[in-house]
């Protein structure tokens, strides 16, 4: 039953979020965020928010410290919106994993390209 209820948090906050980032945070360098997945300990007190940054690098490093320094606001407005007596700490974590599907899929494509070059 506890498990549950975790589960439908996390939806609803990895929801805000999204809605939060998206609308709410008036910082230019945020931009092209996507937020993937949210992780709650079962006693709601840490929440690891996995997000996945697009663009160059150089982008990356001030959308990451634009959004560590928003995590203030985010988890008051978490509180206010799911309305929860106390609002998990929030932790931000990067998400890889698009960019490491992209790089199994280029090797491959290569494997692939190799293939008919030796079957030609």
């Amino acid at each position: 039953m506890a498990r549950l209820r975790v589960e439908k948090l996390q939806e609803a906050i990895k929801q805000e979020i999204s809605k939060i980032v998206l609308n709410d945070i008036k910082d230019p360098r945020i931009q092209f965020v996507s937020i993937t997945a949210v992780e709650l300990t079962d006693d709601l007190s840490f929440a690891k928010i996995y997000v996945s940054l697009y663009g160059p690098e150089e982008t990356k490093k001030d959308v990451w410290a634009a959004l560590n320094k928003a995590i203030g606001y985010i988890r008051t407005e978490i509180a206010k919106r799911i309305r929860l007596r106390v609002a998990p700490t929030l932790i931000f974590c990067k998400d890889n994993s698009l960019e490491y599907s992209s790089h199994i899929q280029s090797l491959l494509e290569k494997i692939k390209k190799d293939e008919k070059i030796e079957n030609e």
